[in-house]
């Protein structure tokens, strides 16, 4: 099934949210690479023509460096992540999301368990980006996926072989060659955008911009426009899924992406 987009997509009418008018703030609870400077600016000008409805409230836990050596492999250990969706449980949020995409290359069953972890500890509802792009690629039936990402060639052939693995062939990929993870921000929408337009030209189904400090979330509604295609960027798929299980309607959000014209299954934590 072709996931093609030959015009601007009829958003449907959102469901206005139930919630009386007392009802304190629905809150997400995001956590973040300590080293990231793009998904806090960026979820922040998403969400604020919710707020004061929507708040969204971070949590760091150290991330310095993306490569296939052990040190930082073990940077995404369950005890880092886990000890930061509990300091989000203080502040009583609604949802707890990763978002990172380190499943993309570590296996997506890391986040599987991830979410059952912060499930049977935390007792809030969870997704994760690398869970919540799988949900968007699912809900589009994409078999053949362009893929951006800033990563080393060694990440990006993890993340090409994970992905052949569930059956979704990458027909295009591009990569910057960037041990990061800091440096992943200084990467221009230019930059990104030239790569995007590159692996358009391989025709895949959609494309994903992977990696939360990329900013690939802001172009995605004009390149959509132009080349036709879905784009799905792991910041924009983490906020689609996380209002989703708050039981907000995703499509509230307007001016980034075709995504938020379709609701995500509230019921589902993306596994």
């Amino acid at each position: 099934m072709s996931s093609r987009i030959t015009a601007s997509p009829v958003r449907p009418t959102c469901r206005a949210s139930s919630a009386p008018a007392s009802r304190p703030a629905t809150r997400l609870g995001v956590i973040t690479p300590s080293s990231n400077t793009v998904l806090e600016p960026f979820i922040q000008a998403m969400l604020a023509p919710l707020f004061p409805e929507v708040s969204v409230h971070f949590q760091r836990f150290r991330v310095t460096r993306i490569d296939p050596g052990e040190a930082s492999l073990r940077q995404f250990d369950f005890a880092n992540i886990l000890a930061a969706a509990q300091l989000l449980v203080d502040a009583q949020v609604d949802v707890i999301a990763w978002c990172g995409t380190s499943a993309a290359w570590l296996g997506i069953e890391h986040d599987r368990a991830l979410l059952a972890a912060i499930a049977s500890e935390a007792k809030v509802p969870a997704t994760t980006s690398v869970l919540a792009l799988e949900e968007a690629l699912a809900s589009h039936s994409v078999t053949r996926l362009g893929l951006v990402t800033p990563y080393l060639g060694a990440i990006q052939q993890r993340i090409i072989a994970n992905y052949a693995a569930r059956r979704i062939a990458i027909v295009a990929e591009r990569h910057l060659e960037d041990p990061g993870n800091f440096s992943f921000a200084g990467h221009s929408e230019a930059t990104i955008a030239e790569l995007i337009r590159a692996v358009a030209l391989s025709g895949p189904q959609a494309i994903a911009v992977l990696c939360t400090n990329l900013r690939g979330a802001r172009i995605a509604l004009v390149l959509e426009a132009e080349l036709g295609i879905p784009i799905f960027d792991s910041v924009s798929v983490t906020v689609w899924k996380s209002l989703a299980l708050a039981g907000l309607d995703p499509c509230r959000i307007i001016g980034w992406g075709h995504l938020f014209g379709r609701s995500a299954p509230p019921s589902s934590t993306g596994n």
